[in-house]
């Protein structure tokens, strides 16, 4: 990291994330004061093995029981291994990993053991990041809005634009530039836009025993099936205003409407799918953004980009367009939101999750040297 640019009050942050498409850990170092990003550091990405895919997958969707209890053992271990030998993070935020959400009924659960995993960093972490926001009433997600502001300002926007997650799920985020800080009335509107390449996933892994369809090579041979892209466009989550989230799992069904397709339609239909959801949703827009900003592994895929691209009014770019890392985005967001955790600064707010008022979500365990102490 170029400590040359270091500003007064800046922390070096590790952020660790682990996604719904269960690929892998993502690490990454943030140099930032909780308000503005003076440097990105280093980054790594440890894969999981498929033996501990199939942990992590059997455990979504359940709240206790055995296979909740030896997914968040892999979780705590995996991350330790992960974030081990990094040098020079003065914090760490570690998200862990979602089984299940359901902000209007039981809640939310991300597994992880964030004191566990302290000890073995010998450095201070913040975890449990969505539990506050979810009991003021907020839908607990999506959490890295705060980060894109602060992105936004990085790269010297001025006009609104919109920066799109395309992992398992799909959230958006509208960020006016013109405001001062993220928790304004106005600066930010964020919500889920519907699934995205978790049901790719999960067809391709059924039907072909592939993980993704990288490239969009499947998708591209097919048609969309327009009847079954119309019944999935009539779910009511889509009439819902935002800000609102999704789990995972929440449009399983979606394989169903395509069951009886072909291979390549089948996956391009749930790719418009996917694309179809951003779009309602960019009708929610206070302004209309100047650029679409996309980041996660839904990037890399041409035809979902393509697709968006001829959905849209407004020019659809990966964000290394503008310099930013679209693989290590969520774990910087991490970093960035530990900092303002461990300051007590808020970390969502109404237009970013519906919570009732700000809220600083998180928990900052030290290490057992530290705990000794006190």
């Amino acid at each position: 990291m170029n400590k040359a640019i270091s500003k007064a009050g800046a922390v070096r942050a590790l952020g660790a994330m682990s996604g719904t498409s269960l690929d892998g850990v993502d690490a990454a170092m943030v140099e930032t004061d909780g308000l503005s990003i003076f440097d990105f550091g280093d980054s790594r990405y440890r894969s999981y093995s498929e033996e501990e895919r199939a942990v992590l997958r059997a455990s979504l969707g359940k709240w206790q029981g055995e296979e909740v209890e030896a997914a968040a053992a892999l979780t705590t271990r995996i991350h330790a291994e992960a974030l081990a030998g990094i040098e020079d993070a003065e914090l760490v935020g570690f998200h862990g990993q979602t089984l299940a959400h359901d902000p209007r009924g039981q809640g939310t659960l991300q597994v992880g053991d964030g004191t566990a995993l302290a000890d073995a960093l010998k450095v201070p972490v913040v975890w449990d990041f969505r539990s506050d926001d979810v009991a003021m009433g907020g839908e607990g997600a999506p959490l890295a809005p705060f980060f894109h502001f602060a992105c936004a300002k990085w790269t010297g926007a001025t006009e609104p634009l919109c920066f799109l997650n395309l992992g398992g799920v799909g959230n958006l985020t509208y960020v006016d530039p013109g405001f001062d800080r993220p928790e304004e009335p106005g600066a930010l509107l964020a919500f889920d836009t519907g699934p995205a390449n978790a049901p790719v996933d999960d067809l391709m892994r059924a039907r072909l025993g592939l993980p993704m369809d990288r490239d969009g090579a499947v998708a591209m041979k097919g048609t969309v099936e327009t009847g079954a892209l119309e019944l999935f466009l009539a779910e009511p989550y889509f009439s819902r205003m935002p800000p609102k989230s999704l789990d995972r799992n929440d449009f399983a069904e979606m394989i169903g409407l395509v069951k009886e397709l072909n291979d390549a339609d089948a996956v391009a239909t749930l790719t418009a799918m996917c694309a179809a959801g951003v779009a309602q949703g960019m009708e929610h827009c206070p302004k209309s953004p100047k650029r679409l900003l996309v980041t996660g592994g839904g990037r890399h895929n041409p035809v979902l980009m393509e697709m968006l691209r001829v959905s849209l009014d407004c020019p659809v770019e990966p964000v290394e367009s503008v310099g930013l890392n679209g693989d290590m985005l969520e774990a910087q967001a991490f970093a960035y939101l530990a900092v303002r955790v461990a300051r007590r600064m808020p970390t969502s707010c109404p237009g970013t999750t519906g919570v009732k008022a700000l809220v600083g979500g998180g928990i900052v365990s030290v290490p057992a040297s530290v705990r000794s102490l006190t």
